[in-house]
C-alpha cells in the first residue's frame, strides 16, 4: 500500500513538471497581442514565475515523500520487522590503557596450588588488565586443593582454570625427601608451560605465582618489552622484579628506569615460545629457578628488570618456609605509578647501545671505599663506585650496604657484567668489579 502511494506521488511530480514546461513553451511561442515582436522583459518574468511555481511544488512533494517514508518505518515496526539502528561509538579508551594496534594476545599464566589467598593475586590482575582478549589469564592449579579451586572457579569466564592432572609423589633421592615440594613445583611448571605453548599455541607468556600482587602498569610493562625480547637475541627474559628493590634502595622518582641483568629474577617474568622449546627437553626435576641461572641455560644472555618492582610477594607460607621473607621480601617497594612504556623508546636496552653507555656510567663514577660511603663522605657526588675484586669482598661489601649478598653460578642478584646498582642514602652506587672484568666464576 505504502509503496503504491509513493509511486503515485512520484508520477504526480513528474506530470506537474511536464505540464509547467509545456505551458512555458506555449507562452514563449505565442505571438504578442497586436502582432509585434515579443517583449523580452515580459518573457523573462513569465519564465521566472513558472520556475518559482515548479520549485515550490517540488518542495511540497519532497515533504510528502518524507512523511510517507516515516509512515513506512512505523508500519514495518508494527509488523515486527527488526530494526538495526547504528550503534553508538564506544567511549574513548584512556591513552595509557590503549593497546598498540595489531598486537597478538599475551597470556598471563598464574601458577597455583593450595593458597585460597590467590584471590588477592587474581583481583589485582583483573583490576589492572586493560583487555580480556589481549591478556587472557590462565590459572594452572596443582595439589587438588578444593578450597583454592572454589576461589578460582568463582571468577567464571574472566579467566581459564586448568588443573595439573598428576598429583602423585615423585621419586626423589633419599637426601631430598624434604624437598618433595620443589620437585612437584618443577613438574607443575613443565606441564603448565606446555599447555600454554603446545595446547593453546601462544607465542609468549608472562608467568606469575599465586602469591604475587602486580603494579598498575604490569601489563603495559610486558607489552612494551615483548618486541625487544623478540628482536634482541642477547635477551631471554623480562622480569617485573628487582631483587634489591627495597624502598630506600630505589630511585622512587624514576619508575620508568629499566636495566639489563645477567641474573634470572623470576617473580613475574616473560619468555618466548622459542625459549621454552629450547629449555623444555632438559627441564630439571627440582629447583627450576636455580637451574635457569646455570651458564648452560643462560648462555651469556640477559633479562630486563625494573628499578621499581612491578610485583611484590605476600606469600610468607610456602615450600621455602618463609626464607628471606621477613628479612627482605616484604620490604620490596611496588611501583604505584602508571608508566606508558609502550610509548617510550626502549631501544637503549639493546646490547649494542646499552653496554657502552653502562660502562661509561659505571667506571666514570668516582670510587669510594665502603667506610667512606657509610660516613657519607663526598656528599656532593650524586653517583659513586665501590670496587670489589673477589667473591668474598663482594659478599662483605654487599652485606655492609644492605644489598642481597648471595650469588647463583657466580652471578650476584640484579647484577650486570658483575655490577650491582642501587641507591644508598640518596645517591647512586655501583658495586662493581675492576674495569678489566673478564666474566663470572660459576665455581
Amino acid at each position: 500500500m505504502m509503496l503504491r502511494r509513493s509511486n503515485v506521488v512520484v508520477w504526480g511530480v513528474l506530470l506537474f513538471i511536464a505540464w509547467n514546461l509545456l505551458l512555458l513553451l506555449f507562452l514563449l511561442a505565442r505571438p504578442p497581442a497586436g502582432g509585434g515582436s515579443p517583449d523580452p522583459e515580459e518573457l523573462t518574468r513569465q519564465v521566472v514565475r513558472v520556475a518559482e511555481e515548479v520549485e515550490q511544488e517540488l518542495e511540497v512533494q519532497q515533504q510528502l515523500l518524507h512523511q510517507i517514508q516515516e509512515h513506512q518505518s512505523l508500519w514495518r515496526q508494527g509488523k515486527g520487522e527488526e530494526q538495526h539502528p547504528a550503534a553508538p561509538p564506544p567511549p574513548p579508551t584512556p591513552d595509557h590503557h590503549r593497546p598498540p594496534p595489531q598486537d597478538s594476545p599475551l597470556p598471563v599464566l598464574v601458577i597455583g596450588c593450595d593458597r585460597p589467598t590467590i584471590r588477592r593475586c587474581l583481583d589485582k590482575l583483573l583490576h589492572h588488565r586493560p583487555s580480556k582478549e589481549l591478556y587472557p589469564i590462565l590459572v594452572s592449579q596443582d595439589c587438588g586443593h578444593e578450597e583454592t579451586a572454589r576461589v578460582i572457579a568463582s571468577y567464571g569466564d574472566q579467566l581459564m582454570h586448568i588443573r595439573q592432572p598428576d598429583l602423585s609423589d615423585l621419586p626423589v633421592p633419599p637426601e631430598h625427601r624434604k624437598f618433595q615440594g620443589y620437585y612437584k613445583i618443577s613438574r607443575h611448571y613443565r606441564w603448565a608451560l606446555n599447555q600454554v605453548f603446545r595446547t593453546f599455541k601462544y607465542s609468549a607468556v608472562v608467568v606469575v605465582e599465586d602469591d604475587l600482587e602486580v603494579a598498575p602498569d604490569f601489563f603495559e610493562y610486558f607489552r612494551a618489552l615483548l618486541p625487544l625480547l623478540r628482536a634482541d637475541p642477547s635477551l631471554w627474559c623480562a622480569s617485573a622484579w628487582n631483587d634489591n628493590g627495597k624502598e630506600q634502595m630505589v630511585e622512587t622518582g624514576r619508575p620508568e628506569t629499566l636495566y639489563r641483568t645477567d641474573f634470572f629474577p623470576g617473580l613475574g617474568w616473560m619468555l618466548l615460545k622459542s625459549t621454552w622449546e629450547e629449555l623444555e627437553p632438559n627441564w630439571p626435576g627440582a629447583f627450576w629457578d636455580d637451574w635457569m641461572r646455570h651458564p648452560a641455560q643462560r648462555q651469556g644472555r640477559s633479562c630486563i628488570r625494573p628499578e621499581l618492582s612491578r610485583t611484590i610477594t605476600f606469600g610468607r607460607k610456602g615450600v621455602s618456609n618463609g626464607q628471606f621473607f621477613d628479612q627482605h621480601l616484604k620490604f620490596i617497594k611496588l611501583s604505584d605509578r602508571f608508566v606508558p612504556f609502550t610509548r617510550l623508546d626502549l631501544s637503549y636496552l639493546r646490547k649494542e647501545r646499552y653496554d657502552p653507555a653502562f660502562t661509561r656510567q659505571v667506571y666514570g663514577a668516582p670510587a669510594l671505599r665502603v667506610d667512606e660511603l657509610q660516613r657519607n663522605e663526598r656528599a656532593e657526588l650524586g653517583a659513586v663506585r665501590v670496587q670489589y675484586s673477589t667473591r668474598d669482598a663482594f659478599k662483605a661489601f654487599a652485606k655492609a650496604l644492605g644489598v642481597m649478598d648471595d650469588l647463583k653460578s657466580g652471578v650476584p642478584r640484579a647484577g650486570y657484567r658483575g655490577v650491582v646498582t642501587f641507591m644508598y642514602r640518596g645517591r647512586r652506587v655501583y658495586l662493581a668489579p675492576p674495569k678489566d672484568w673478564s666474566g663470572y666464576d660459576p665455581s
